[in-house]
């Protein structure tokens, strides 16, 4: 069973979306993780827009990269430029993968218009990660 670490800033929103989806697309081919170099707490758009695709991430933790040092990691995602440029050292001979996806977080609007940055969003990275498990683990 391979195992994914996805990383962002603040583990919050991109990379729990990126686990949900992981999980989902990957089933038993994966272990999949996320962590973020800082930890702000699971937002609750995040698990909401997620529910509304039917999968449930309100049970993630927000989860600091230092937690997972002693995981042999064999792909790690980072999903904002800010965690691959800030991440501190991390020692693995993971497989690297980074996409830059849009901080719903910081969507500014009205209820409904912040909403569809959400799912906007949710549908990249959806696409992304249905995309990443038939590339990467279809031998499996």
């Amino acid at each position: 069973m391979k195992k994914i670490l996805v990383l962002c800033t603040g583990n919050s929103c991109r990379s729990q979306l990126a686990e949900g989806y992981l999980r989902h697309f990957a089933g038993k081919k994966a272990l999949v993780y996320s962590a973020g170099i800082e930890t702000h707490g699971v937002n609750p758009m995040a698990i909401e827009t997620m529910k509304e695709d039917g999968i449930d991430i309100s049970q993630h933790t927000s989860n600091h990269i230092d937690e997972y040092r002693d995981i042999d990691f064999d792909f790690l995602v980072t999903v904002c430029d800010h965690a691959r440029e800030s991440c501190p050292f991390f020692p693995t001979r993971a497989k690297k993968f980074h996409h830059n996806f849009p901080d719903p977080a910081k969507a500014t609007g009205s209820p409904e218009e912040i909403k569809t940055a959400f799912r906007k969003v949710r549908e990249q990275i959806k696409a992304y990660c249905y995309n990443f498990v038939q590339e990467e683990l279809s031998e499996l």
